[in-house]
């Protein structure tokens, strides 16, 4: 199977400009890939765009990440009914720094080292508008860029300023520059960037009469065709700031046996053989759920390591009476975010027994009902039983850790901090 037809069966290939001229080139060769830098943060359906430049690069294609200081600035109106909010330069490369930063951790995570970071301010901050014009602008009849599909909707609705109209030509721009000077013969990108990157295509032929290829990956769609990643707390990032490893795991654990299977095939890298049988053990006992948990495994440990998901797997398990006495201090605030809690120092934790504990966080309305709930195996801390009423808790206020959940029945938890 060539690697087009390995995109097409995993899913994520939507549109190619000329598969033929494609499947003649040679590993080794270039391509771009471009971020827009208008949020702080990438979603999950910016990480299964970036699933074909991985897959590319594995298959021995050097990616170029191009990230859009100069685009960035003007605001990307593919799939907008409306201009984007305009952004300063420095909030702009802050959030490259953000993006170069989740990436190169990918990369890493992967062990992809044949890649390259530009910024498309670089060549385009000096470029005059006369010369853009004349250079550039005289290759896109009007005709041409009102036909995009984009451009069309936006036209029919609340109208498209001449900045935004400007953008694709832009765009354009890069595709041309990057042939030109780093010899890039391929752009990627997602699937709603089809028209600008067309327009790159045309630009290179009008001005060298040479052709290159355009590539496009598919929507992250769920089993009815609508667009996922966001879920009831808002979108899903793959940056930890923004979205935990911990709550990435749970989004992707949550996901419907049809969905798993399906984002098994475009988001992790098993073999389209195992996902098959993993498919078949789930037909067979949908209960263990495995397509879901081998999903939320493979997700995390490719974009956060294998460690990260590990305490992601971990973090889920603690919720159903799994110990969470190996759990990072963020990890364990991030699981029992809700939970009530209490911080004490650690002179007040030193002077207490596992009764003066109980009565504190409100599991007991007095020490005689605290003795009871604790001697009768209710109690538990970081869901480890702990009967013994007398026992000194002062070893807490010993350790590195600073949280500790506390447990009182099946569900009623509790989350201390010590100062």
């Amino acid at each position: 199977m060539n690697l087009l037809h390995q995109l097409k069966a995993r899913g994520l290939l939507s549109q190619i400009s000329n598969d033929q001229l494609f499947l003649t080139r040679s590993a080794g060769e270039r391509f771009y890939f471009g971020i827009d830098p208008s949020s702080p943060h990438l979603s999950i359906g910016n990480y299964l765009s970036l699933l074909i430049p991985i897959h590319l690069a594995r298959a021995g294609w050097k990616p170029v990440i191009l990230f859009g200081g100069a685009t960035g600035a003007i605001g990307d109106p593919s799939d907008k009914s409306s201009a984007r909010p305009l952004l300063t330069l420095e909030q702009i490369n802050q959030n490259i720094s953000n993006h170069q930063k989740i990436i190169s951790k990918i990369f890493q995570n992967l062990e992809i080292t044949n890649y390259s970071f530009v910024n498309n301010y670089d060549w385009t901050a000096e470029l005059t508008l006369l010369n853009f014009l004349r250079d550039i602008g005289k290759h896109f009849p009007v005709a041409y860029m009102i036909d995009k599909d984009f451009v069309a909707r936006r036209l029919n609705s609340d109208g498209i300023s001449y900045m935004e109209f400007s953008y694709m030509l832009l765009q354009a721009y890069d595709f041309y520059h990057l042939f030109l000077t780093q010899n890039v013969i391929l752009q990627v990108g997602g699937g709603d960037q089809w028209g600008n990157m067309t327009a790159g295509l045309e630009l290179i032929r009008r001005k060298l009469g040479k052709e290159a290829i355009a590539l496009s990956a598919s929507l992250l769609l769920d089993n009815e065709g609508k667009k996922i990643g966001k879920s009831e707390q808002g979108t899903i990032f793959i940056n930890p700031e923004a979205t935990s490893p911990y709550k990435l795991h749970q989004y992707l654990l949550n996901q419907p046996d049809k969905s798993a299977i399906t984002l098994l095939k475009q988001l992790t890298f098993l073999s389209l053989e195992e996902i098959e049988e993993i498919s078949k053990e789930q037909s067979a006992e949908p209960s263990t759920r495995i397509a879901q948990k081998r999903l939320a495994d493979e997700v995390c440990a490719i974009i956060h390591g294998v460690e990260a998901a590990r305490e992601a797997r971990k973090a889920g398990e603690a919720l159903f009476g799994g110990s969470t006495s190996d759990l990072p201090d963020d990890v364990l605030k991030d699981l029992f975010a809700e939970a009530p809690s209490a911080e004490f120092s650690a002179a007040e934790i030193a002077n207490m027994t596992t009764t003066d504990l109980v009565c504190k966080v409100g599991f007991a309305k007095s020490k005689t009902e605290a003795r009871k709930l604790i001697e009768s195996g209710g109690f538990y801390i970081n869901n480890e039983r702990v009967a013994d009423s007398t026992l000194s808790i002062k070893p807490l206020s010993e350790t590195t850790r600073k949280n500790f959940i506390l447990r009182s029945g099946k569900k009623n938890y509790f989350l201390i901090g010590i100062k």
